[in-house]
């Protein structure tokens, strides 16, 4: 099969622990599209966390796409115009807020800009804020300040109780949200039924690519969709075992040791 797009979650993928590329990594990512592969980062990150790696990964040279909010929001990443974007309900944010300080957990949307916070920012929305570039936002009166369209809602804490309230959250939204892992101290929530293989599914018709010509990579649960979406769905070494076990192809190298340089040797060479 002649491969034409390559897929890349970026936390735990194409970053290492450090969230930096590796240089034989970005590597081997440039010289693959300036061979005409597209490559795509699919992220549950807003667009402010994922522009920095797509410019360092040469998008702006070879004109590609990003895929943020869990495929949520698609952008060219050349011109900077969105193409497709699906927002939660309007009600849907102030109902999750009333939820978290409820339950004693950190909470937050994101806007263009800046992470709004309905409670007072905690280690893992500070850590969020520093790993995205973008300054937290702490409104005590959460509920009448979001007056805006809100693509993914963040809910933080620690492991052990999110894993418990992940089921919790899960029930109540159902039919109006996704609530997902992203770590094991996020809750990420997005629009119904988007996930990055929706996101994906209109990216394809943008690029006249069919989903057999596509190469995925991811290492987290949010990641599951578009792995099996994927002509090759790939999970990273680092990935837990209920992610590696649907993945058609595991990396032997880690996302610390160019995993994604080794996929590039196998799939696009």
């Amino acid at each position: 099969m002649n491969y034409r797009l390559l897929v890349l979650d970026i936390d735990g993928t194409v970053t290492n622990s450090e969230k930096q590329v590796l240089p034989r990594t970005k590597e081997a990512i440039l010289r693959i599209q300036k061979a005409g592969v597209k490559v795509v980062l699919a992220s549950g990150r807003p667009p402010e966390g994922v522009f920095p790696v797509a410019r360092e990964l040469g998008f702006e040279t070879y004109g590609s796409y990003i895929l943020s909010f869990n495929g949520g929001k698609i952008l060219d990443v050349r011109t900077g115009q969105c193409v497709f974007e699906k927002c939660l309900p309007r009600h849907l944010p102030g109902r999750l807020w009333e939820d978290a300080v409820r339950h004693k957990i950190g909470f937050a949307a994101y806007r263009a800009g800046a992470i709004v916070a309905g409670t007072k920012p905690d280690r893992y929305l500070d850590m969020e804020s520093r790993i995205m570039g973008m300054p937290v936002e702490y409104h005590e009166d959460f509920k009448r300040h979001v007056d805006f369209p809100v693509n993914e809602c963040l809910i933080t804490g620690e492991p052990g109780v999110l894993e418990n309230l992940e089921p919790v959250f899960s029930g109540k939204y159902f039919h109006e949200a996704e609530v997902f892992h992203s770590e094991p101290f996020y809750l990420e929530v997005t629009p119904k039924n988007v996930d990055k293989a929706y996101g994906l599914k209109y990216l394809l018709r943008i690029l006249k690519i069919s989903r057999e010509e596509m190469v995925c990579c991811g290492d987290s649960f949010n990641d599951v969709a578009m792995l099996q979406y994927a002509g090759v769905g790939v999970a990273m070494a680092n990935a837990p075992d209920p992610v590696r076990r649907i993945a058609d192809y595991v990396t032997v190298n880690d996302n610390d040791h160019d995993g994604i340089k080794e996929v590039i040797q196998r799939f696009f060479s």
